[in-house]
């Protein structure tokens, strides 16, 4: 199995700034593309970041210029680095990884994990 455990997530004030983590570990193959998504109140789940296992990165418009996403590929860790922060960027925020975990079938899965809460209010 793979778990994922995100951590980082609080309360900030509009402007401030949160580093999120994200720790994959379990009978771990291969960890290839990961990525954030959240969920605000009363929203669909939305795509914020990925990042591919050789750094290639995509984001959202909406983050572009004020989040950077990055990996950790000896500690298995990916983060999320989110500057200038919004109002709107309340919300809970997921870890996904694409990973294959040890064993047969070979068969490359996504896993989640249980999202961090992150609070943007003066």
């Amino acid at each position: 199995q793979v778990q994922l455990v995100e951590s980082g997530g609080g309360l900030v004030q509009p402007g401030g700034s949160l580093r999120l983590s994200c720790v994959a570990s379990g009978s771990i193959f291969s960890l290839n593309a990961m990525g954030w998504y959240r969920q605000a109140p009363g929203k669909e789940r939305e795509f914020v970041a990925r990042i591919t296992s050789v750094g290639v990165t995509n984001y959202a418009d909406s983050v572009k210029g004020r989040f950077t996403i990055s990996r950790d590929s000896a500690k298995n860790t990916m983060y999320l680095q989110m500057d200038s922060l919004k109002p709107e960027d309340t919300a809970v925020y997921y870890c996904m990884a694409n990973a294959m975990a040890r064993g047969w079938p070979p068969a490359a899965l996504e896993y989640w994990g249980q999202g961090t809460q992150v609070t943007v209010s003066s």
